[in-house]
């Protein structure tokens, strides 16, 4: 093991937001007009947004360069579409959308219901040009409990940044061991709360962490959930 994990803890309500009468967004890291030294990107994870959004309505991004899209829903379902040519996607939660997103693409995001809210991660990373992503991934927390479950099937860990999810029950344990000690890790808490390499995360807490050979984490809630992400730091 290294001596010393470095590490960086983003806390809920230190996130960047932007913010219309019709959507908010938390920024973990600089995204739209927020900007913070300290919120530059951790490798090759360059967004990470915590989104709500108003029925029947669309959110629209743009990608500066190749991008993987991911979208989670936490509440409700979306509709994603890359492309003025492209085709929507419905997702539900317990699905995840990945895709890849061609250099200076549009991005939509729609609220499918007429009145209701929906609450969704908004997540972008760049990989190499040979890697492969799986499209729409469905998964089910609630059977497959106290495991972190892929997101990415049969992902290639030295290349990928292979996103996984899992909910644990209360004092659950777990081990994330990323390919070697040069990527990092970034771990995001959806419910509950974790002690995660000895640091205490609540609900929309992130931490980052690099020169970590494994991550032993634990849950101090029932049904907490947590998402795990490997990252490319070179």
């Amino acid at each position: 093991m290294l001596s010393k994990t470095k590490a960086t803890i983003y806390l809920a309500d230190q996130r960047g937001c932007s913010q219309e009468d019709w959507f908010r967004s938390f920024h973990i890291f600089n995204a739209g007009k927020y900007f913070n030294e300290n919120r530059r990107p951790f490798g090759n994870l360059k967004t990470f947004n915590d989104t709500t959004l108003k029925g029947e309505h669309t959110l629209v991004r743009y990608t500066k360069e190749e991008t993987v899209i991911m979208v989670l829903p936490i509440v409700g379902a979306v509709n994603v579409r890359i492309g003025e040519d492209g085709v929507y996607t419905l997702t539900d939660v317990g699905e995840a959308y990945i895709a890849i997103a061609p250099k200076n693409s549009i991005v939509e995001i729609v609220n499918p219901y007429e009145d209701d809210l929906i609450n969704f991660l908004e997540i972008g990373y760049t990989l190499p040009s040979s890697a492969t992503v799986p499209g729409k991934v469905l998964f089910d927390l609630d059977k497959r409990k106290d495991i972190l479950i892929p997101l990415t099937p049969n992902p290639a860990r030295d290349v990928h940044t292979s996103p996984c999810i899992g909910k644990f029950t209360g004092r659950g344990e777990g081990i994330y061991t990323p390919a070697g000690s040069s990527n990092g890790v970034f771990v995001f808490v959806l419910e509950g709360a974790f002690e995660v390499a000895n640091r205490l995360l609540h609900a929309r807490d992130g931490l980052a962490l690099w020169e970590v050979e494994v991550v032993d984490f634990e849950a101090l809630s029932n049904n907490a959930i947590i998402m795990f992400m490997e990252v490319r730091l070179a």
